[in-house]
Order: C-alpha cells, then structure tokens, then sequence
C-alpha cells in the first residue's frame, strides 16, 4: 500500500469493466461503449481512434496498429498484426546509389502503407458487436468540435514544429505554432475520412478519394506508393509467442515486432535472484541493463519480416539462448554491447490502451506513428498524419530486416499480456519506442520479484541503454546515478520520460479488476 501521505495514485478497482489509457476523454468515449452494450473490443477501438486526435504526435490514421485479444470464456489469446508494408516500388539499392547509409525518418520513402485501419476493420468483424459506424461517432464529433490539448501533447507538440512540412503545417500546427494546452485541436478533415470508414469500412480509406489524396501525397514527396499498395494492405491473425517468468508466462505478439526480445530479456534475469536486491537499487538496475543490452543485441541481428528471417524465432524462447546471455554479465562492470547493434532512432512515440470488459473480454491494444507526429508529412487534402515506420528498417544489404519491396519493417510496439495458473492475470503494454520490451520486464519483475501493486509498479523511475548510454529519469535516486558510474555505465539524464504504460490485473479470485496507469502521461484507468 502506498504511503497516502505522500504525492501518488491508487489503483483503480471495479467489479465490471476497466480501460486504462493515456488520456481521460478516450478512457470515457470506450466506457461509453461498453455501457452502450458493447465489449471490450468496441471500446479499444473507440478509445485508440479518439487517442489519434487528442495525441496526434503518437498516432493517428496514418500509423500502425497490433493487438491481443482473449475472449470471453477462453483463455486462448490471439494476436492481430496490422502493420504497414513499404511499397513494391522501393530500393534499398536505390537508396544507397543516391548516399543513403541509413533510413531518413523525415522522408516519404520511410512511410509504409498505414495499417491500422485494416486492423480497427478485422478487429470489429471478428469480435465486435456495435460495428464501425457506431464506434466513429464519438470520435467524429471530437474532431469537429475540437479536442481540448491536455499539458503533455503540448510538451511533445512543441520540438517538432520545425520539422513539419507542406500540408501538415497546416492540419497540425495553429498559427504556425503548436498547440498549447487547452487549446481545442479540431480536424474537419479526420472527421470526414472516420464518416466513411463507418459507412465503407477499411475500404473508405484504401480505396477512392482518400486513398488517393494518400498517394498523390506521398508521390509529391518523393515516395514511390501507388493506390496499388493501398489495396494490397492486410491485417493480419498471428499466434502469439510467450515464455515463463517467475512461475508465470509472458505473451507477446511474434516477428515482425520485437516482443521476443522482451522474452529473451526476462528469460536472462529468470537467472538471477532479484528478490533480495532494493528494487531501485545499483545491483537490479545493473543486471536489468545488461541483460537488455545482450536481448537486444540479439533482437537487431535477427527480428525482421518473419517471410525474411534467418534465425528460427524458438531461439529466443526455449531458454538455452537465456542461459548462455545470462552467463555473460559481469555483475561488477558494464559490458560492451556485442557487435552489429543496429539500433532505431530515439523516439517514444506511441499510445497503448487496453480494456477488460463485464465478460472478462481482455484487449490490449497499441497504435502508433512511429517518430514524433511519424514523418510530419501530411495528405493534402484530408490531412492524414503519415507514419515513418519504415526508419525502422536498415540498407544494411543482406540483412533480413533491410528495406525491400512489400516488406514490413521490424516493429518496436507490442501489446502483451501476462498468464498464471493457466489463466490471463494481466492486460498491459509499455510505450516509449525500443524501450518497450526492457519496459515489460521492469513491470512484470517489480510485480512478482517486489510484490508491487499495478500502479506502483509502473510509477517507480525508469532506465534505460541505448546508444552507447544509460538514460536516466529524474525520477531514480541520485544513490543509483553514482553507483551505476562507478560500475562504467555511461549515464545521462533523460529529457522526456521513458514512455508510458497501462495496465488490467485480473483478480480471478476476488472478481475484481485493477487499473493502473502512468504518470507520465495526462491517462487514468477508470471502470465501473
């Protein structure tokens, strides 16, 4: 229990329903679904659409999406990829002729076809009840009334002003600056491309006027889609992938995310006890960066297009691998990622929510941009934000994640769950770019190894290796910041905060739910 006499949250306890998400308005627009007859389902997509207007720097119709979903009366997850593929018309060989070493994230050639509307579309036909048309209203109404801007979409609005370009200018910016908080952010142009997605479904938005404005867009930046591609995008259901942490199973979704590296992370620290170490102490944090540091490693080598992968993906699963990492670490110093660490840019950009429903319904859900407000690259006339999730591949020639033709790239945004005694405990995600597997395990371990309540658990300082340094929160006790120097880390303080988090406990024996959600975002978890 949290001490009431200092700042902090609760976690959020209900009989009926929880959704958890980085912004109160979209927690409210899917309680309202759910209260109007619909499920989990219906409330995830509601609440993820309204997140693409009130955080427009992390998502929005041009991104990506991934989800899990356990149904009712089961406890089988299934997993929903609904993410983009470059077009047929790239080169990576064109790219280098031209000096490119690495993918320009402000250029239409990283924008791959969006493919979360196909995703919202399979979603609905699968396991919703009220239909697309339903769940757009509320969101239609937002975005030609306006969105007040909540304090920390003003704090990501703000550095990327000069990086948005032509038509985004436009639809993104008032004035020719960002939006401040409290500002309504409207978006006529949204509001008319969700009408005919609910009256068309996916095809009102890969076929027609707004697939066109689409592609005439990108062509005049420079990129190489055609309403071909458009027509070609899939959403996709993939059997999950999962592995065992403290007595419990970790569920994430496969390749071409990058959710086995969370696995792969925790399955190294299974080999260390954690329990007896201070959870915000030098000896957890240090085991807790260098098992990251060899995941990851591993995870650049060989996480692509699963059609394109080298390295079988039970690798990062059957624990032989774990063991070998885990024999690595030296407890006392840093160790020296291995070599070819091919690593994405900084960013953290993403929402996540998720939602339990009366029936036990679980959805854990996250949808993304990529990179602030994705390329800055706007459609002309519907002011589509494109996503550059195609930074995310390399032109590293041979390797299974380099840029080609109909590919997806590999993926730093995955949902995940968390299964006991043969049943789903837990619904959470961890935004915040690559962090997001080292995120999952820091949120499982503070739970079972610390005992940690869900709110607690995603409240406590975070750090985090990449690029050669360990970024800090301010949020960590000075004690650490010396004490992981003294063992060689290379420690810097972070600017913006390590992501963000939600997450469902499903207390199967007391019939309850419990929310927790993160302070570094403006969300709540709320229910009934």
């Amino acid at each position: 229990m949290r001490d009431f006499h200092l700042p902090g949250r609760s976690p959020v306890y209900a009989a009926n329903a929880i959704c958890a998400s980085s912004h109160p308005i979209a927690v409210d627009i899917a309680l309202d679904q759910l209260k109007a007859g619909g499920n989990a389902v219906d409330a995830a997509i509601a609440g993820a659409l309204a997140l693409g207007l009130a955080e427009p720097a992390m998502t929005g119709l041009g991104g990506d999406m991934f989800a899990l979903v356990k149904p009712a009366g089961s406890e089988t997850v299934t997993g929903l990829n609904a993410s983009g593929r470059a077009p047929a018309g790239v080169s990576a060989a064109a790219l280098r002729a031209k000096g490119w070493s690495e993918m320009d994230p402000d250029d239409a050639n990283s924008v791959v076809v969006p493919g979360a509307v196909k995703g919202f579309e399979a979603l609905m036909a699968a396991h919703g009840r009220l239909g697309l048309e339903a769940v757009v209203q509320p969101v239609i109404r937002l975005a030609e009334e306006g969105m007040p801007v909540m304090p920390r979409p003003a704090f990501d609005w703000i550095d990327n002003v000069a990086k948005m370009q032509g038509a985004m200018r436009r639809f993104y910016l008032k004035d020719g600056r960002a939006y401040r908080a409290g500002e309504r952010f409207v978006h006529q142009g949204q509001a008319e491309v969700l009408r005919l997605i609910g009256a068309q479904g996916a095809a009102g938005f890969y076929e027609g006027p707004v697939a066109e404005d689409m592609v005439a867009s990108l062509q005049a930046h420079g990129a190489t889609h055609k309403m071909e591609d458009f027509a070609a995008a899939t959403a996709d259901w993939v059997s999950p992938v999962s592995g065992p942490y403290r007595g419990a199973e970790l569920i994430e979704l496969p390749p071409n995310t990058h959710g086995l590296a969370a696995i792969l992370m925790a399955g190294i620290l299974e080999h260390f006890d954690l329990k007896g170490l201070d959870p915000q102490g030098v000896e957890r944090v240090h085991l807790e960066i260098e098992a990251a540091k060899l995941a990851y490693a591993a995870r650049n080598e060989a996480i692509s297009d699963p059609a394109h992968m080298t390295i079988d993906p039970d690798v990062f699963t059957d624990g032989r691998l774990a063991a070998e990492l885990a024999g690595r670490i030296d407890r006392t110093r840093a160790g020296t990622p291995p070599a070819r660490t091919i690593v994405e840019r900084e960013h953290q950009d993403t929402i996540y929510l998720t939602v339990v429903d009366r029936d036990r319904m679980a959805v854990s859900l996250i949808y993304s941009v990529y990179h602030d407000f994705g390329s800055c690259i706007a459609s002309e006339r519907y002011g589509i934000n494109f996503n550059n999730r195609g930074a995310g591949f390399n032109l590293v020639e041979g390797h299974p994640n380099e840029l080609g033709p109909r590919k997806r790239p590999m993926h730093t945004i995955i949902p995940a769950m968390l299964r006991q005694d043969g049943r789903v405990a837990m619904s959470f995600g961890v935004m915040g770019g690559g962090y997001q597997p080292h995120g999952h395990v820091r949120l499982i371990s503070n739970m079972l190894d610390f005992g940690m309540d869900v709110q607690a658990a995603q409240d406590m300082g975070r750090v985090f290796h990449d690029k050669g340094r360990t970024w800090i929160e301010r949020g960590c006790p000075p004690a650490l910041t010396a004490g992981l120097t003294a063992k060689g880390h290379d420690v810097t303080l972070r600017h913006v905060p390590l992501g963000g988090s939600q997450a469902i406990v499903i207390d199967h024996e007391r019939g309850v739910l419990i929310g927790g959600t993160d302070p570094r975002k403006d969300g709540c978890a709320h229910g009934f």
